[in-house]
């Protein structure tokens, strides 16, 4: 039997412990303090240890942030030493979102159900799945023997969830010595279930809180007041209005416009007979690149604008997490060439190369002119009820992730 064959036999025999891993992962709610939890550092001690266990060195650049027990967010990792190939990096997130509407669940969230190759429970799919996977596969490559092709790094950061400040972004400005151009960086977040599909491209994401301001009055009496949830209402209606003129379609994405949807409404009056005074709610938009995130604030502030005058309002607009997409990965970068190979010969599949509109870490990396691929089998369950990922698909990503390490693929 080849190398290669023993390597990937040795992942297959590691469902068991992948779903243990899961379970102790999904137990942690590693919710950010935005969320309303206590951050990542429960969970960050837990993949430290899995590391640890085997001997790797795991080192830390955590960001101070006063909001969480301890007064810091976690981001650690750990490298396992190889020859002279290139160093590869495989980043995971520890920190997870809210469970949402708990009776939409068919479990609890925070305990792992496990049903055939099913597991379900949140962070099963964003993004344990790729701590796992990166983590099998590293253990896979001790316990045969096989020294990597060049040194390989897991990592593993706080606060993807909510805008990347105390994580990647905050490691990337004091620990830039740790990545080079010729590094091979996977960012496992982003895919198709079949795991076939690599992401080099992204579209701008700009969040942004608006809140305004009218006339608190009796219900009976709306023509004395000013209704600032009415006037809020026409504004999320022009919002989808907006996205329209934010560049031509682009068939790399899917989908292929620019997108600006209003998602999340803070409480307004408690009773149903008073004119509210105040509303407050948000707009995730995904701009196609190209588009000027100035020129998308611009037109916002002059039609939301507007719209308050018209109404007798006014209107404050706040930006909550902003990022201009930067220059694609080039679909030939050597990460994307063994990406390729490895799911060919770990999937059996053509992979396809195209770009997304949500946004993920990696857009860190290529700000730094670091070529990143973003690639995992991913379900499409993520930040909903029931998550789930599939065990057969975490072996499969590892298998695929420790070719990639050995330089076989």
């Amino acid at each position: 039997m080849d190398q290669v064959q023993k390597l990937l036999e040795r992942l297959d025999s590691y469902g068991d412990q992948m779903i243990e891993a899961q379970r102790e992962l999904v137990a942690i709610p590693a919710l950010g303090p935005t969320s309303g939890g206590e951050g990542e550092m429960k969970k960050a001690l837990v993949v430290q240890g899995w590391l640890e266990e085997l001997g790797l060195e795991v080192r830390h650049e955590d960001c101070p942030d006063q909001r969480v027990p301890g007064g810091v967010r976690p981001n650690l990792w750990g490298v396992m030493p190889g020859g002279g190939g290139p160093k590869v990096w495989v980043l995971g997130h520890l920190d997870v979102v809210p469970e949402g509407d708990r009776s939409l669940w068919s479990s609890d969230p925070w305990t792992l159900r496990v049903e055939g190759d099913l597991i379900y429970g949140r962070g099963v799919m964003d993004n344990h799945a790729a701590l796992v996977s990166g983590f099998f596969a590293l253990k896979a490559l001790k316990e045969e023997g096989i020294a990597p092709a060049g040194d390989v790094g897991l990592i593993a950061v706080a606060d993807e969830e909510t805008g990347s400040g105390y994580g990647l972004e905050h490691l990337l400005k004091k620990r830039p010595e740790l990545f080079s151009p010729q590094d091979l960086i996977l960012v496992p977040d982003v895919g198709d279930p079949d795991g076939s599909f690599i992401e080099v491209a992204e579209k701008s994401m700009l969040w942004l809180k608006v809140t305004v301001h009218g006339k608190q009055v009796h219900g009976s009496t709306p023509h004395k007041g000013v209704n600032a949830l009415y006037t809020a209402a026409r504004m999320m209606i022009a919002a989808r209005e907006l996205a329209k003129g934010f560049g031509a379609a682009d068939p790399l994405f899917d989908p292929m416009v620019s997108t600006c949807e209003p998602t999340r409404k803070e409480a307004g009056v408690s009773n149903v007979n008073t004119v509210p005074g105040r509303d407050v709610f948000y707009i995730d938009c995904r701009i196609l690149p190209g588009v000027d995130l100035n020129q998308v604030m611009k037109a916002f502030e002059e039609r939301f604008g507007a719209i308050a005058a018209e109404e007798g309002a006014t209107v404050d607009l706040e930006v909550v997490n902003r990022l201009q997409a930067p220059k694609a990965t080039d679909p030939q970068a050597p990460v994307v060439r063994a990406l390729v190979e490895g799911i060919k010969r770990v999937r059996g599949l053509e992979p396809r190369v195209g770009g997304v509109g949500g946004g993920t870490v990696a857009a860190f990396f290529r700000q730094q002119n670091l070529p990143v691929a973003v690639w995992y089998s991913c379900e499409q369950s993520v930040h909903q009820p029931d998550e789930f990922a599939r065990v057969s698909s975490m072996i499969a990503d590892a298998k695929v992730l420790a070719l990639i390490y050995a330089g076989l693929a």
